[in-house]
């Protein structure tokens, strides 16, 4: 099992009295706190400055055997937010959700501390003082990585790297490397790979003399090096990054290919007026489940964060009978990167063309209200705001009565669920079927039993209102679209 070596006496001492310092800070600042909100101008400013430590985020294990085991495996991560607005409860739980994103990732948690300032220092995220104070923590916990808790710029990245001396990682680096261990179908394989070349392209770094070596140049005497060799060139890092934009360039190419076979399968759908109903939500609030619920499709189910990235469509039926589509779609999660909505963009059109909604969230979240939020952000960013919308609140079982009170009273078109338990399930298969688009003409026709065919179309693409099998065929009632409205004319029974 490695250990790092224990830190010089002297500043050893230094780090305890910095981190007692700040502790006794914390202890001033948050003893004045009511109801968990405070009037940012009531800070001091050595209150505004305390990194705060944030309990319960290490997922450091007991058993040796299984830390050695691990510790071959898996990064050792210290996490660190700046908390600009909101409550200590939101600061917390941002945190909360960036430990959860690391363990998704592979790595185990140490430390998480949190800064309060009226915004991210530009240099190095957290300011150089408090940088100094994280590389203690570092030393002492023994990490290797530093997460933050937002989007770093590449000079923020460098500068904090430089005190804290081990790698430092963002929040949108952090989604990206859980993006790529997921994505299982070519698609999704080459949507992540165009997010990481957009992320990575501003962050290119030189390192000594090897990336800046220039093209052009060289030779003896005021002439230079020869015909086509003077002047400055290329530098190495120029090189890389105009690779990097030639290899986007071709993956937009290949992406809107695999788009144009999506597309052709949509507007089949479309074509024969089957409904579709896409499943919306934060990452890890159950869709995959709920759709396993509903259609029976044996998708993956796993907790954790972005299970699902490759988008699933399934057929399903409503009580009834008449048929749609279920389709599942990548996890939305806060900030989500603005790269990963452009590279999915194809991806979650199944949301933007989709003729109603289901907005699932997980009832036994601390912060739901957050997470609809959230969702609601990309589904703008999307287009799909004038898409009917179902809520519904999944993990009913284990959420507390009150939060569901509380939801179901402020989203006027939500359902709690238990996608777990089947609770719930059969009174959604209604309210879908209530919210679908109803064909908007009404039939009667009497079909001969050789034309079975058109009387299966009227049960799967119509809505039947009665139904009579007589000598001559089967009299039949029912609600269907224009299309299939013109082929019964025919057989519209003589008064």
């Amino acid at each position: 099992m490695t250990s790092t070596s224990p830190l010089p006496q002297d500043r050893q001492s230094l780090a305890e009295g910095l981190r007692a310092d700040a502790l006794m800070e914390e202890d001033v600042a948050w003893s004045h706190e009511i109801d968990g909100e405070r009037d940012g101008d009531q800070y001091d400013r050595s209150e505004r400055a305390a990194l705060r430590r944030v309990a319960g985020l290490s997922t450091e294990l007991e058993d040796v055997t299984e830390v050695e085991y691990r510790q071959l495996r898996l990064e050792r991560v210290v996490l660190v937010g700046v908390w600009t607005s909101g409550t200590v409860q939101e600061a917390d739980n941002s945190l909360a959700e960036l430990a959860a994103l690391a363990e998704t990732a592979g790595a185990l948690v140490l430390d998480g501390v949190t800064q309060r300032r009226d915004k991210p220092d530009p240099a190095t995220y957290i300011g150089s003082g408090k940088a100094q104070e994280l590389r203690d923590i570092v030393l002492e916990s023994g990490a290797d990585t530093v997460v933050c808790d937002g989007e770093l710029s590449p000079g923020q990245l460098i500068h904090l790297e430089d005190v804290v001396k081990v790698k430092v990682v963002d929040r949108t680096a952090l989604i990206l490397d859980i993006f790529a261990q997921h994505a299982k179908s070519r698609e999704g394989k080459a949507q992540v790979a165009l997010a990481q070349m957009q992320y990575m392209l501003p962050r290119l770094r030189g390192w000594g003399q090897s990336l800046s070596r220039q093209m052009g140049g060289g030779g003896s005497g005021s002439s230079g090096g020869g015909m086509a060799t003077r002047g400055p060139g290329e530098t190495k890092i120029e090189t890389d990054r105009r690779r990097i934009r030639e290899k986007m360039a071709k993956m937009r190419r290949e992406i809107a290919e695999m788009k144009t076979g999506r597309d052709i399968k949509r507007q089949e759908r479309k074509r024969n007026k089957v409904p579709s109903v896409a499943i919306a939500g934060y990452t890890n609030a159950g869709k995959s489940s709920l759709l396993n619920r509903l259609t029976g499709a044996g998708v993956l189910v796993e907790n954790a964060l972005f299970a699902t990235l490759d988008p699933t469509v399934r057929r399903a039926e409503t009580p009834g009978g008449r048929l749609y589509t279920l389709a599942d779609t990548v996890g939305f999660v806060r900030h989500l990167p603005h790269h990963l909505v452009e590279a999915f963009r194809s991806t979650m059109e199944e949301v933007g063309d989709s003729d109603l909604i289901l907005h699932v969230v997980d009832g036994s979240h601390p912060a739901p209200e957050e997470q609809l939020a959230a969702v609601r952000e990309v589904i703008r960013d999307v287009g799909a705001t004038d898409v009917p919308e179902i809520v519904v609140i999944n993990k009913a079982d284990a959420a507390d009565p009150l939060v569901l009170q509380r939801l179901l009273r402020i989203e006027k078109h939500s359902i709690a669920v238990s996608a777990r338990t089947g609770k719930g399930i059969d009174e959604l298969l209604e309210l879908i079927d209530a919210n679908l688009p109803r064909p908007a003409v009404e039939v009667e026709a009497l079909v001969p039993y050789t034309h079975g065919a058109l009387t299966a179309r009227i049960h799967s693409d119509g809505e039947v209102i009665s139904e009579e099998h007589t000598a001559e065929g089967t009299l039949v009632k029912a609600r269907v679209h224009e299309e299939l409205a013109a082929e019964l004319r025919q057989f519209v029974p003589a008064v």
